[in-house]
């Protein structure tokens, strides 16, 4: 049980090191996490869409 309190006494240390990012840089990093999560749906929409109309296209032969 004396390891659990040394593990957690070490966590408590370690995140009082952390950087942590202030409000414009953590608004700014989650627009452009959504902005590419976004983009990349798109992207994976379109090719699946064009993937599926070859295949449609291919089947009706």
């Amino acid at each position: 049980m004396a390891n659990v309190g040394g593990f957690f006494k070490n966590v408590m240390s370690e995140m009082r090191k952390v950087s942590w990012p202030r409000r414009k840089e953590l608004t700014r990093y989650t627009v452009v996490v959504l902005a590419t999560v976004i983009v990349m749906a798109v992207f994976f929409s379109l090719v699946d869409l064009g993937i599926s109309q070859l295949f449609r296209w291919y089947l009706d032969l």
